[in-house]
């Protein structure tokens, strides 16, 4: 079956940020309950790359717009897909180091979603319902470490 042009859904790329500590903690934030995708759920801080952005750029640009902090990408952890209802969104984890400031919830800006908590934390199991109500970063770092959220 040939699929027309017109159904084809536009794609979307996304980054999320796996902040560690020097604790082997990792960085969760908790989106604010009025959230249209995924209210009150913990999850890791991401971005949505902006027109001619690289991930790397977007990284950056998440730690500073919704961190107030400056990171340096250090690796990719993994990649996932999904089917979303009027696009296909592509999101990354990206490992990165923490190289000035120190994070805090919300940040000033008003054009990208702000946090309304967080915690660094050992327990995986945080990011469980956020994974299993779409949320691809999560999903991304529970199966990088093996952890059975399904």
């Amino acid at each position: 079956m040939t699929r027309n042009s017109s159904t084809v859904k536009p794609a979307r790329h996304a980054v999320a940020v796996v902040l560690y500590d020097d604790q082997g903690r990792f960085l969760a934030v908790r989106r604010s309950d009025d959230d249209e995708s995924l209210p009150g759920v913990w999850g890791l801080p991401a971005a949505s790359l902006r027109a001619g952005e690289s991930d790397e750029d977007a990284v950056v640009r998440a730690g500073r717009e919704k961190l107030g902090v400056e990171l340096r990408v250090l690796d990719r952890v993994g990649t996932e897909k999904a089917e979303r209802e009027h696009f296909t969104l592509t999101l990354s984890d990206y490992r990165v180091l923490l190289e000035k400031g120190v994070p805090a919830v919300p940040q000033p800006f008003d054009d990208v979603s702000q946090y309304v908590d967080m915690r660094y934390t050992k327990d995986l199991g945080l990011l469980v319902e956020a994974a299993r109500r779409g949320s691809l970063c999560s999903r991304v770092l529970l199966n990088s470490e093996g952890y059975d959220w399904h």
